[in-house]
């Protein structure tokens, strides 16, 4: 892939950087979350059609095999939630990709090292990269990871979502794809939690958020998730755009997504996505500059999803 100019989004300073912990943190007190369509209006998640959620989808970034789109999203609760929608602009984002014109892998420095989403976009030249599964104390990954068919890192039993490559094709979801889709693994980690499957929502998603996870927390969600011909769909946190799990789960269900897992998110999640105007990043904190107070204090995983255009076939023609 051709190196292009580095933009970033910048916007809101200092301002910013404590909003975003503290919408991270959940530490803003908000009520229920509501899309824009393009008409202006404004309706709740659960009372959206897959028609209003065709209307309220605005285009960013279009080309073979992938396409972002942006939501406009707002919450109501009170004067700290109204100056972070004011500052940062309350955006989920959707990013669609054909996995016949794109490849998946898991991304990652030797030994594991932390590292950024746009580190990884950079070095491994990716046209997508994102935050993977979570990490212990130390920065090491929970959970397994796999990369060109071998294991690198041990499985952690109790997460029950996943990712992983198997004859070539990505697949996002519940562990239970694993035994249904036969093959070896060639690229995978673990996510956590599963939140549907075949179209149906689990029912702790709604009933027992806590149960397991933070679900009813309101803070940066990354779902990443799969239709029933294969396209590969990630809903994603973007400034301000913060949710818990009941919500991004139905974003993902009115976009006709089958199978979904949560990624990493909260205060680590990070993306990068190469656009024709260079990469564009998003990190819930910021991740290059050392902060003393937990708040504010750098989030950096070791291991990430990573997409990269397909190599053309070569076909030879027979003399």
């Amino acid at each position: 892939m051709k190196k292009r100019p580095v933009t970033e989004k910048k916007k809101g300073g200092c301002l910013k950087t404590l909003l975003l912990a503290l919408l991270a943190g959940g530490l803003v007190l908000w009520v229920f979350l509501q899309v824009r369509n393009r008409k202006g209006v404004w309706r709740k998640v659960g009372s959206l059609t897959p028609g209003d959620m065709a209307q309220s989808l605005i285009e960013r970034h279009t080309e073979p095999g992938l396409k972002w789109s942006t939501l406009k999203v707002q919450r109501s609760g009170g004067v700290l939630a109204g100056m972070a929608q004011g500052v940062l602009g309350a955006e989920v984002h959707v990013v669609v990709i054909d996995p016949l014109q794109f490849e998946f892998m898991s991304s990652f420095k030797p030994k594991f090292a932390v590292t950024t989403a746009a580190e990884r976009l950079d070095t491994d030249q990716l046209a997508f990269a994102i935050t993977a599964n979570f990490r212990d104390p130390a920065g090491k990954p929970l959970g397994y990871v796999y990369h060109e068919s071998r294991q690198l890192n041990p499985a952690f039993k109790e997460w029950s979502g996943c990712f992983f490559v198997k004859a070539g094709r990505p697949y996002f979801g519940p562990k239970s794809l694993l035994d249904e889709v036969p093959g070896p693994m060639e690229e995978a980690t673990q996510g956590y939690p599963s939140v549907m499957k075949n179209h149906t929502v689990f029912s702790y998603v709604d009933l027992k958020p806590d149960s397991q996870f933070d679900g009813s927390k309101i803070t940066y969600r990354s779902l990443a998730g799969m239709k029933r011909d294969g396209t590969i769909v990630f809903v994603l946190s973007g400034d301000g755009g913060v949710m818990n799990v009941s919500e991004v789960t139905e974003l993902a269900r009115k976009l006709d997504v089958a199978h979904a897992t949560l990624l990493d998110g909260g205060r680590a999640l990070q993306y990068s996505l190469m656009t024709e105007d260079g990469p564009w990043h998003f990190a819930a904190l910021n991740t290059r500059l050392n902060f003393k107070h937990r708040w504010l204090e750098a989030q950096r995983s070791p291991v990430y999803i990573g997409v990269r255009r397909r190599a053309p076939q070569i076909i030879t023609v027979g003399q």
